[in-house]
């Protein structure tokens, strides 16, 4: 195969990143289905065992595919993170407050 140049990144051969990257995720993801269909734990231990797994995925999506490393200028990528997260945290943390006031409510 050809040596491609682009502005950030030089791509060679064959993706082995991509699919590395792509057996970690299903990986990941298996196991969190077959903790939480298959295994007789308490709550609490399969949700903390998925959220780790969860945090596990971010690091692969973010390295192997949203290529987080290969940047020249590194200084828009941090804001971009921490804007993300914000979002992430608000998403869940509004919704885990509206269903807990739904549940008072009702």
């Amino acid at each position: 195969m050809e040596t491609k140049e682009h502005k950030f990144h030089q791509e060679t051969g064959f993706p082995w990143k991509h699919v590395i990257g792509l057996l970690l995720s299903l990986v990941l993801t298996a196991i969190a289905f077959w903790l939480a269909l298959a295994t007789h734990q308490p709550p609490a231990v399969v949700i903390s065992i998925i959220v780790v797994l969860g945090f596990g995925q971010l690091l692969v999506q973010l390295y192997m595919f949203m290529h987080f490393t290969e940047s020249d200028d590194r200084a828009w990528q941090v804001p971009t993170i921490y804007f993300a997260l914000f979002i992430a945290f608000t998403v869940v943390g509004g919704s885990i407050w509206i269903m807990s006031f739904r549940s008072i409510v009702s």
